[in-house]
């Protein structure tokens, strides 16, 4: 059987790689819709199911489709993806409007797909950085229950968009040249540097970033006893974030157990050799459709803990892959009964 798929958001860096990973992953399309903006509509788009006229978004043209995946701003999803829910189509949605909607199954199908059955048409896609996380955690957490977790990220700055990456290429090369950086897009120059700040500041002196990470981990595994610290950091990289983590489980797990039960789990590849250049890096693994685990090690700071290195291709794990994965669950279940 074959879907009508729609991509609302299709022209931005998510929906670009949305219509690029169907065609690679052969999901089955019937007819491709493309929407965006009014500054979009009209353009025409080279897709693996032909050129493809981008169409101006509205609410009439939510009626007829099987799938469709919100790649746009949180404010747009609250609006129409009840709209189109409602019209019969299964919404996945791409914003953080939805994620913490008790209602709202949170899902990373490598982790919890079973929260897809209880879904009641819209379906949210966790933040990228929790995304990669969970994936590398979850297997630790079915063997001992996971008390605590500290991460730290190296987010890239495609996170922020296609201005971000132009804002980083201009810095870089204004400063190679001998001239000062234009800040526009960040709080500080981004090239050559990190910024420990990515969204705005919470009560708490925790950024909404580093919260998401802690309040959709405490959802998908299902367990709001863990604690959990986050401390986000823009960095100068194009594509693919990366994640210093440090846990602290209730029994004893070791790096040899932690390394076996990773190895055999579905969406993991583990680079693990405690020798130079034995560990993933973002350029190795930008366009991979897995999450990397590396430097697995003893966390000496305390008793049943454990350290890794964590990375992933944000545009396609941490958001679009995990969309269309979520698609590709649904439609296996429905098939199975």
């Amino acid at each position: 059987m074959n879907y009508r798929v729609a991509i609302a958001g299709a022209t931005g860096a998510v929906g670009q790689e949305i219509i690029r990973l169907l065609d690679l992953r052969k999901f089955p399309v019937e007819k491709l819709s493309l929407f965006g903006s009014s500054r979009s509509a009209g353009k025409k788009l080279s897709t693996g199911y032909g050129e493809i006229e981008v169409e101006e978004f509205s609410e009439d043209k939510l009626d007829r489709l099987d799938y469709i995946f919100f790649a746009t701003s949180g404010e747009h999803s609250k609006i129409y993806a009840p709209i189109a829910a409602a019209k019969g189509a299964i919404v996945i949605d791409n914003s953080s409007a939805f994620r913490l909607n008790d209602s709202v199954p949170l899902v990373v199908p490598e982790v919890n797909s079973a929260a897809l059955k209880s879904h009641q048409g819209i379906i949210a896609n966790p933040n990228c950085s929790t995304i990669q996380m969970v994936i590398a955690l979850n297997p630790i957490h079915k063997i001992s229950r996971l008390k605590r977790i500290v991460v730290s990220t190296y987010q890239a700055v495609s996170g922020a968009g296609q201005a971000a990456i132009s804002e980083l290429n201009t810095q870089t090369s204004d400063i190679l040249s001998g001239n000062s950086p234009t800040i526009k897009n960040f709080t500080k120059q981004i090239a050559f540097n990190v910024i420990p700040h990515i969204d705005v500041f919470q009560d708490n002196g925790y950024t909404k970033e580093e919260m998401k990470m802690v309040d959709e981990t405490l959802k998908i595994l299902g367990d709001s006893k863990i604690r959990i610290a986050a401390n986000c950091v823009r960095v100068p990289v194009i594509r693919a974030h990366s994640e210093a983590i440090n846990i602290e489980t209730e029994g004893y797990v070791g790096v040899d157990k932690a390394r076996e039960v990773l190895n055999k789990s579905t969406g993991i590849t583990v680079i693990d050799e405690h020798v130079d250049g034995g560990y993933p890096t973002p350029a190795e693994v930008s366009e991979r459709m897995d999450t990397y685990v590396g430097r697995i090690r003893e966390d000496i700071s305390c008793d049943n803990g454990l350290a890794l290195w964590v990375v992933a291709d944000q545009l396609w794990k941490g958001a679009a892959l995990n969309a269309i994965q979520i698609a590709e669950c649904l439609i296996e279940q429905n098939q199975n009964g």
